[in-house]
């Protein structure tokens, strides 16, 4: 199951908010380069018939069936990588490069 974080659920709601997009569904979508790496993308968009739903702390979250082995334990976080620069980041197993977070 894909997971958002609270923080990332925080932000996305607000963008929504900021954009005009209140309302509409987080849509993400995943690729898989030839070097096994995952690319991520996502917006605002409507539901359409085939999409899976899912609520994650609030967010309304949508992708298409061929999204889901990509996406599948996947989780969205919302955070500082340098001092003042905030970025949303994916921490997903199925990825080569994943490297599971440390407690600090």
């Amino acid at each position: 199951m894909f997971k958002l974080t609270t923080a990332a659920a925080q932000q996305v709601l607000e963008a929504a908010k900021q954009g005009g997009t209140e309302g509409m569904s987080l849509r993400l979508a995943a690729a898989q380069n030839p070097d096994g790496s995952i690319e991520y993308r996502m917006g605002f968009d409507d539901l359409t018939e085939d999409d899976i739903r899912m609520q994650c702390e609030g967010v309304d979250v949508v992708m298409t069936p061929e999204q889901v082995p990509l996406l599948d334990q996947a989780t969205m976080d919302y955070v500082e990588i340098e001092p003042g620069q905030f970025h949303f980041i994916f921490l997903n197993p199925k990825d080569p490069s994943y490297q599971p977070p440390t407690e600090n």
